[in-house]
């Protein structure tokens, strides 16, 4: 290289050093810890920056990394091997993830046991919308089963129970962290030869059977929405273990195109101009010959280069999700008319939230509570969509519904969540134990003690 260029590139260097030192200058002089009570909003969710993370998107952008590139493709790899994987593909979102994973299933190189429109999809009934949306964009049947309340998951006895003679995939998402029966689920799947997506959207990090989730299922997606485990501000991802599906799905993200080159790289094969597919003259330059009805959902470096620095703090955020979250457990677990939030049996959730249910005959209503929470500035949230079959997206949807869904409905009026990530402290969660004490208390104090169900003579 030329003395003059290599001078330019020193220059360029040490301005670059320059901006990043000041751009975590920036993060901390502006960073604040104060936390007053009932003043400062307690989040149920949220992103935790570091000074890393704003110097990592900030160096992405000096250097115009503005597309998918060397960063999303670290990433991949690296996130893989955090999950003991061989294939991670970034997407522009979690739900795209999911659009993804469901339709690569439906791919005509999977011949005789890819799915078809008709066939049937079992998942729950009280979850998330982007966990349904792909079997109905999809062409495919949602078959609603109902969940556990204290675990917020469905069992493989529903599952099994739901199987029809055209059920060919379940998916399913863990909720808020907590595993379903993952290991129950996968066996049963595969004896009755199902296809499985894991949505493990809510629980990176958590574990069932000494096992991450995300490995259990034929693909699994992930969330980097800034509500999630780590975050890219937007994103998502898919992973597997088969290299065959990893291809389906590469192909379905990047436009539905045959050819494997990454962004401005040709002829990696060795035979771009040598390949005959379709009906195409042979030669067709591989580039642009299409096997898929795909889309374009890739992410971009700038988002990949943030996942990187966040990937790096994954072991402490789980930390802390499991600390707050059994701090909490212990603060309420004397307070009546609640009931409380439970692992599936085998599991060490990296929890997404702290679900809390209002009993029945409770002297107060889970309104009541949450308006007295958000009046102290405490954030909560539904159970997502509560029982899915009762909004109107999905009245005119073909589906079919497996059992009565009565824990669904009850987590429909009566189940909210409140946060336990990374970015709440301890103090905060005292406060929220305390803030629910305090209205639990006050209720019982005003409200008069009901007559006692007599009990009935015994008879002679």
């Amino acid at each position: 290289m030329p003395a003059r260029r290599l001078q330019e590139v020193d220059v360029n260097s040490t301005r670059k050093a320059q901006i990043l030192a000041e751009v975590r200058q920036l993060h901390r002089e502006n960073a604040t810890d104060e936390f007053v009570p009932g003043v400062t909003p307690i989040l149920s969710s949220g992103a935790v920056l570091d000074e890393d993370d704003r110097a990592a998107l900030a160096e992405s952008a000096i250097d115009l990394r503005i597309a998918a590139g060397v960063a999303a493709r670290k990433f991949e790899s690296a996130f893989a091997r955090t999950l003991g994987l061989r294939k991670a593909h970034l997407t522009n979102s979690g739900s795209s993830a999911n659009l993804l994973a469901l339709s690569a299933f439906t791919s005509p190189q999977l011949d005789d046991v890819r799915l078809r429109p008709g066939d049937e999809v079992i998942t729950v009934a009280a979850g998330f919308p982007t966990t349904v949306n792909p079997i109905i964009q999809n062409g495919l049947v949602p078959v609603f089963v109902d969940v556990e309340l204290g675990t917020y998951n469905t069992t493989a006895e529903r599952i099994e129970a739901a199987i029809g003679p055209r059920t060919r995939a379940i998916m399913i998402a863990h909720a808020l962290g907590n595993p379903y029966p993952a290991e129950e689920v996968a066996q049963l799947a595969e004896a009755r030869g199902l296809f499985v997506v894991e949505d493990n959207c809510d629980a990176v990090g958590s574990l069932h059977r000494g096992r991450l989730t995300g490995t259990f299922g034929d693909v699994s997606t992930v969330s980097f929405y800034p509500a999630h485990h780590i975050t890219m501000g937007e994103g998502g991802c898919v992973l597997t273990a088969n290299l065959a599906l990893a291809r389906v799905v590469e192909s379905m993200r990047d436009w539905g195109r045959d050819c494997w080159c990454e962004p401005g790289e040709d002829n990696t094969c060795l035979k771009r101009f040598s390949y005959q597919l379709g009906d195409l003259p042979e030669g067709y330059d591989h580039k642009y010959i299409f096997s898929h009805v795909g889309y374009n959902l890739k992410s971009t470096d700038l988002q990949a280069s943030l996942g990187l620095s966040q990937l790096r703090k994954l072991p402490e955020f789980g930390a802390a999700r499991r600390r707050n979250w059994r701090r909490l457990r212990a603060a309420l677990a004397d307070v009546p008319g609640l009931l409380l939030p439970e692992p599936t049996a085998g599991s060490d959730p990296s929890w997404f939230g702290f679900a809390i249910t209002v009993d029945s005959d409770a002297p107060y209503t889970r309104q009541e509570l949450v308006d007295f929470l958000e009046s102290r500035r405490i954030g909560t949230r539904r159970l997502f969509g509560g029982n899915l079959t009762r909004h109107p997206a999905y009245r005119d949807r073909e589906h079919r519904v497996a059992g009565p869904l009565t824990n669904s409905d009850i987590i429909t009026d009566r189940t909210f969540w409140i946060g336990v990530y990374p970015g709440i402290t301890v103090e905060m969660i005292d406060f929220m134990a305390q803030s629910i004490k305090d209205f639990v208390g006050r209720r019982r104090a005003t409200t008069p003690a009901r007559a006692a169900t007599p009990v009935p003579a015994p008879q002679s």
